[in-house]
């Protein structure tokens, strides 16, 4: 069955390529997939977090260190994001670029390049761009953010040498953005003021988001000799991304200025998606910002509402692992559903951020994420979201140890969000 659905899968791709019109007819079933009526919504029955595959009921923290969470993390592994090389040791890096007196002395500034193979000079790579307050005192905590777009391109910083050009991952050169245009999501001022550093890595540099086969970017460096595809439970893009932010927190272990204990991890919306699985798979993440992660991310799969699994798939079927698809409009057969992957986080604080505009990313179904995660931070004595009630629009739920907002507005992080997420975070950080 293993061969069939590999060479039914290879059929479909080869497909795509070969007739122009494909990509078409792609996204017009993609938008059909996708119900905004919640009186469609189906009946479902969620997984219980805390019972385990053998029918015994994890009544610790002990057990569920041990027993439960090891299930549910092999479970979303093997079923959804696919199993990631395992590397004996830390990779090589190199700090090209230390400024103390960036954006007019208010910050330090540090360019390093994160090796991510063996082969250093066209292998791939990270450029990591960092940002610390240039009057912290003691070791700066970091938010860790995954990019769309070159880390260049975080802050209008007028020292920073911007290209004229940058080469896509598919090998072609384009025109870089200009100066005003850049990406504002990060609010940089907004991170410094309140004493915490920030760095950044485009996504991109880990492996490209369309479906190229797996024929760049990092993947195809830990095939086996003659192997030319993922394996059904082996990587697919999003669990690259999220392997790309513990490559870089490896090397925020190592920099004397950064307090590697409290590193948060943030992305939206598809990089929202990389950044809960990087914070569920890496327990070194002290805290997790999931900006609009919708289906697959922290939305309840089983509601079928906006986003769903088989939309994810048919558009994007370069993200998750290929045994993934088998839930394809099979929502209730998945042995696990997104408040389980909440629960993976469990102790340490998250922050769901919802959308009124951004029904595609279903705002009731992250909420409702959240708070089938709450026996899991119950265990730990922790308040999970600290209200029953979907909370209004602008009025955020932060009292517990998952916070959760539906700011107004589209599918973005905006100002707002970051003033939610730095008041969150002082919390913890400070």
């Amino acid at each position: 069955m293993r061969h069939i659905y590999l060479i039914l899968l290879c059929a479909t791709l080869c497909a795509l390529d070969a007739f122009p019109q494909a990509e078409k007819i792609v996204k017009r079933d993609y938008a059909k997939l996708a119900n905004y009526d919640e009186s469609k919504v189906p009946a479902y029955t969620l997984p219980d977090p805390l019972l385990c595959k053998d029918g015994t009921r994890v009544t610790t923290v002990r057990e569920w260190e041990q027993k439960r969470r090891p299930e549910l993390l092999e479970m979303f592994t093997t079923y959804m994001f696919g199993h990631v090389p395992q590397t004996s040791d830390k990779l090589d890096y190199e700090v090209r670029e230390v400024k103390t007196d960036a954006l007019h002395g208010r910050a330090i500034r540090k360019q390093v390049i994160i090796y991510l193979t063996s082969e250093r000079t066209n292998g791939p790579h990270i450029d990591l761009q960092l940002y610390l307050p240039a009057d912290a005192k003691g070791k700066t905590p970091v938010f860790l953010g995954i990019s769309f777009l070159p880390n260049w391109t975080i802050y209008d910083d007028p020292d920073l040498n911007v290209p004229d050009s940058i080469t896509r991952p598919d090998g072609h050169r384009v025109q870089a953005p200009a100066r005003g245009s850049m990406d504002k999501s990060w609010q940089l001022d907004k991170i410094l003021a309140h004493g915490y550093g920030l760095a950044t890595f485009c996504y991109n540099d880990i492996t490209p988001d369309y479906d190229d086969g797996f024929a760049r970017g990092v993947i195809p460096y830990f095939y086996r000799p003659g192997q030319t595809y993922p394996d059904p439970d082996q990587w697919g893009a999003i669990a690259a991304w999220a392997w790309g932010a513990s490559r870089a927190l490896d090397y925020l272990e190592t920099d004397a200025q950064i307090d590697a204990r409290r590193v948060a991890i943030i992305g939206h919306s598809r990089l929202g998606k990389a950044a809960v699985w990087a914070g569920a798979s890496d327990p070194r993440f002290a805290l997790v910002i999931s900006g609009n992660s919708g289906c697959c991310g922290v939305a309840l799969s089983r509601r079928c509402y906006g986003e769903t699994v088989e939309a994810m798939n048919v558009r994007f079927p370069h993200w998750f692992c290929g045994n993934y698809k088998q839930f394809n409009a099979r929502e209730p057969y998945m042995p696990f559903d997104q408040h389980e992957l909440v629960a993976l986080i469990a102790p340490r604080p998250l922050y769901i951020a919802s959308a009124s505009e951004d029904n595609w990313s279903d705002q009731r179904g992250e909420f409702l994420g959240g708070k089938g995660a709450e026996p899991v931070y119950a265990l730990y004595g922790l308040t999970g979201i600290s209200t029953n009630e979907m909370p209004p629009v602008d009025q955020p739920s932060m009292d517990g140890t998952i916070a959760y907002h539906n700011r107004r507005g589209p599918h973005a992080i905006l100002p707002y969000d970051w003033e939610m997420f730095l008041r969150f975070a002082d919390r913890y950080f400070k």
